[in-house]
């Protein structure tokens, strides 16, 4: 179950870069399309008008952050119960409530456009909350964290002392 924790996380953080390149694929064709003298409606956006393939990037973006990462969350947060990884509730947890937040914020952002900075600051800080969470399951229980004490330990007493 630690293989599935770790993995689940990593792809949520995965999912947080896709989600980064669909709006920013739909934003740039948008942009060129305007240029191009084109006009976006909902009708546009429905039928996905000739000239604007890009059109698509909104729609993936929405159902990527509507379904497809709060099932991803849900299973995270299951698979932390068995993981036997110190702290797993409390990262999928972490990276649960941050998915609810995003989707409420990419929601309420249609009304409220700047509300999009907090989108934008939260997709972040989820991406980063699933890296977190995926690198406490880290098998081989010698990851970043514990190089990091090893070298303070270096620094004090100029002598590594292991406990293994």
């Amino acid at each position: 179950m630690r293989t599935v924790y770790r993995v689940l996380a990593y792809v949520i953080a995965l999912e947080v870069l896709v989600q980064g390149a669909m709006i920013t694929f739909a934003v740039f064709g948008l942009r060129h399309w305007i240029d191009e003298g084109g006009v976006l409606d909902e009708t546009i956006v429905q039928n996905h008008a000739e000239g604007f393939g890009e059109v698509v990037g909104f729609r993936l973006h929405a159902t990527n952050e509507q379904v497809i990462v709060p099932a991803i969350a849900v299973l995270l947060l299951i698979s932390a119960f068995c993981a036997k990884v110190p702290k797993a509730v409390m990262w999928a947890v972490i990276v649960l409530l941050s998915v609810v937040v995003q989707v409420l914020l990419g929601l309420f952002a249609l009304d409220a456009p700047a509300l999009g900075i907090l989108h934008g600051i939260n997709g972040i800080l989820l991406f980063a909350f699933a890296l977190v969470a995926a690198r406490s399951a880290d098998v081989s229980g010698a990851g970043p964290l514990r190089a990091s004490r090893d070298a303070a330990d270096l620094g004090r007493s100029g002598v590594i002392r292991s406990t293994r």
